[in-house]
């Protein structure tokens, strides 16, 4: 039929001037996304401008303890008492490793079990999250896994495509709630997540000692959803999650600031 010849003919032009929006479509979505991720995240308007000599005490915790005697630190103690170990493990596992025996173990352990115990008897929805995660969750998180050098692990590309080693559950949760709509009357959401972290920590100039800056650790993340009605919302859920943190360490008999 005439008529049906020519809808066919019509479809093939259509169908051609798709392909070449779509490669527009697709060109523009790629510059935007390159654009956008230079723009950077917003820091809270209370935070000083400048380096860390800038940086304003606001409060202090506690007694800080006083000794009659030079007072060792935590990797010497723990390293007499055989329960850290941080040397020799070139041929184990390389730098900025570390093992955690007995008491050592346990305590960790202690820790996330207390923490954990504490958030959920506030009404925290606990979640475990998966430790291999897409790059687009990391740059959704103002991290960029291709940036030079890289802050974080990168799994074979040749194997696996895309694919990183969180270093906060945090990237993990926001990848949850990445796309996902959540109901006003359900906001805000709290989260707690426990999980092991990985960071390549790269050369910061100076050697780290001890327990810092190190390639592996075990963290108590919270994390919040909140609805920007009021504007407010977001600090308030800030102010509730400080709040938290000091009672841990209070709790917990410790001198902070």
């Amino acid at each position: 039929l005439p008529e049906l010849a020519a809808l066919r003919e019509r479809g093939r032009n259509l169908r051609g001037q798709l392909r070449v929006l779509e490669a527009e479509e697709s060109d523009l979505e790629q510059r935007f996304y390159l654009g956008a991720l230079q723009l950077p995240n917003r820091t809270h308007p209370a935070v000083p401008i400048g380096d860390q000599s800038q940086a304003r005490l606001l409060e202090v915790a506690g007694e800080k303890p006083v000794f009659d005697f030079k007072p060792k630190g935590h990797l010497e103690l723990g390293e007499g008492l055989d329960i850290i170990r941080q040397k020799r493990l070139s041929h184990v596992s390389g730098h900025r490793s570390y093992y955690l025996c007995g008491a050592g173990a346990l305590l960790q352990h202690a820790l996330v079990t207390f923490t954990l115990r504490k958030l959920l008897s506030k009404g925290f929805l606990p979640m475990t999250v998966p430790d291999l995660l897409r790059g687009a969750v990391f740059e959704g998180c103002g991290v960029q896994p291709s940036a030079t050098p890289s802050p974080v692990y990168t799994i074979d590309p040749a194997r696996f495509e895309d694919l990183c080693l969180a270093g906060t559950s945090e990237v993990g949760i926001a990848g949850y709630f990445m796309d996902h709509a959540v109901q006003l009357q359900d906001l805000p959401v709290r989260v707690v997540c426990s999980s092991t972290c990985y960071r390549t920590e790269t050369d910061t100039g100076r050697e780290p000692w001890g327990l810092y800056r190190v390639h592996q650790f075990t963290k108590v993340e919270m994390f919040g959803v909140t609805a920007a009605e009021r504007g407010t919302e977001s600090e308030e859920l800030l102010d509730e999650f400080l709040g938290l943190q000091k009672e841990i360490f209070s709790e917990l008999g410790l001198h902070y600031r």
